[in-house]
């Protein structure tokens, strides 16, 4: 598929996207004929990971690492058992990161729901346009 369909599916914009292939994160799959990128669904699965990512505060390096240990992960190359344990902690220490990421981001969010509450609230009470 072209750009302009990977940006519609993972609601990304074209700009993001070609900034992502920039700094290596993402490469589409071929090219067609006349130039354009063509990408695989595997591609836009990668960009939903990155997109995922981006909420939580992970860097650019950290995404690229974390892709790199998921490609390896599921490449066909044989791995050691010493380099899956060791690419699976790195994933581990990403799942853990992203849990405690969306915890604060949860508290954060039951913060402003209660302000917008409170505002709410007190709009009541003053203003007769709201009664």
């Amino acid at each position: 598929m072209q750009i302009g369909e990977v940006a519609a599916r993972t609601e990304l914009s074209l700009r993001t996207i070609r900034h992502y292939e920039e700094t290596g994160l993402v490469v589409p799959s071929a090219r067609s004929q006349g130039g354009f990128r063509l990408y695989t669904e595997t591609d836009v699965a990668r960009l939903m990971v990155i997109r995922r990512m981006k909420p939580l505060g992970f860097t650019l390096e950290q995404m690229r690492d974390l892709l790199e240990a998921t490609d390896r992960l599921d490449g066909d190359e044989a791995l050691s058992v010493e380099e899956r344990e060791s690419l699976l902690d790195r994933v581990r220490g990403y799942e853990k990161a992203a849990t405690e990421q969306v915890e604060k981001l949860r508290v954060q969010l039951a913060r402003a729901e209660d302000f917008a509450a409170t505002l709410g609230t007190r709009l009541e009470r003053n203003d007769p346009a709201t009664s």
